[in-house]
């Protein structure tokens, strides 16, 4: 809401309303912190990737990110996500290669696809992890937002900021954008920014990958390919503005610049332009929703998290080595015993 950006008379009115809400998530926080409230502590560590703001902030890509070099360096991850908007037969829902959209939720499915990693989706993320553990192997979860849910036990706590839009007006809902008082960084293992960094804050840059046919994602053409190009753009997500900026800065010409709200459920008609030879952009997430559209000018821009490597390290860190390789120093310090 454009409201959150600035203490305008809006924000002014519903201030006292966001001092309730701020005193009520203190209170429940405290409530956990003191045991006064039960929490569920999975048998592997969790980490959780949230943010204290409303709105798109970059999780998506750094959960992607962040699975895949736990991976690399050996763990064994599985995915956990509230799956906003999804609509299973029933919870707990483990993600398969047959999974919709419309069954999942754009982001697990998302993440799914990009990972090739066990996902399960529950609005209880306690329930979540067990299942997970019950149909996998996991040393360690990876949890998609769910910062303000403190049932479930945090190992590691990382918070995504968004580096342009920061905390809008510093209220907390409904005056402003803030799910906590910003106080609450300062409880976390590691803050990222996504665009823009301040001190003790970590760098992520998304940087776009080619685009690829919705249609047919093997159709892949590099963006340079459409530089000086004119184009519309579509986005459902929770800052559109981003996506559009990002292609301005790669030289494309916007007719059109078309907002939806977060998680939008296409069904085909938005793309009914007037001229079908000019492309259509949209994001990766909204591309997920869109598998059976059949048009010739509609591509998806995949994006990648870049982070420096010390933002790894230090996850790790954190984490310990993985069991695969206490395994295999295990099994050296045996081989050296029986020789």
């Amino acid at each position: 809401m454009r409201f959150w950006q600035e203490k305008g008379l809006i924000a002014q009115l519903l201030f006292p309303v966001s001092l309730l809400f701020k005193l009520c998530s203190c209170i429940r926080r405290y409530c956990y912190q003191s045991h006064l409230f039960s929490t569920y502590q999975a048998p592997v560590p969790v980490i959780v990737i949230g943010n204290i703001t409303v709105g798109g902030t970059g999780k998506t890509p750094l959960v992607i990110a962040l699975s895949n070099a736990l991976f690399n360096a050996g763990y064994q991850v599985g995915i956990i996500s509230r799956g906003y908007k999804s609509h299973p037969q029933m919870y707990p829902y483990v993600l398969s290669d047959s999974s919709t959209a419309e069954q999942a939720g754009d982001e697990p499915l998302l993440i799914y696809q990009a990972t090739n990693m066990p996902v399960v989706i529950d609005p209880d993320r306690c329930r979540a992890v067990q299942k997970l553990l019950a149909t996998h192997h996991c040393d360690v979860i990876i949890s998609d937002d769910g910062l303000q849910h403190y049932h479930l036990h945090h190992d590691i706590e990382i918070a995504v900021i968004d580096g342009d839009r920061r905390f809008g007006n510093g209220f907390c809902l409904p005056a402003g954008p803030l799910r906590e008082s910003i106080s609450r960084l300062k409880t976390v293992d590691i803050v990222v920014a996504n665009g823009k960094d301040k001190e003790s804050e970590i760098l992520m840059q998304l940087i776009p990958g080619d685009a690829y046919l919705v249609k047919d994602p093997s159709i892949k053409k590099p963006l340079s390919d459409f530089a000086g190009s004119k184009a519309y753009a579509l986005a459902g997500i929770g800052h559109p503005a981003r996506f559009f900026q990002m292609l301005k800065h790669l030289d494309i010409m916007l007719l059109e610049e078309v907002s939806y709200a977060d998680h939008y459920q296409f069904d085909g008609s938005e793309f009914d332009f007037s001229d079908n030879e000019i492309p259509i952009f949209i994001t990766e997430k909204d591309a997920v929703k869109c598998a059976s559209l059949n048009k010739d000018n509609v591509w998806a821009i995949p994006v990648t998290a870049q982070l420096p490597d010390s933002f790894y390290k230090a996850v790790i860190s954190l984490l310990g080595p993985a069991s695969g390789n206490d395994s295999d120093e295990n099994d050296d310090n045996d081989n050296d015993s029986e020789e």
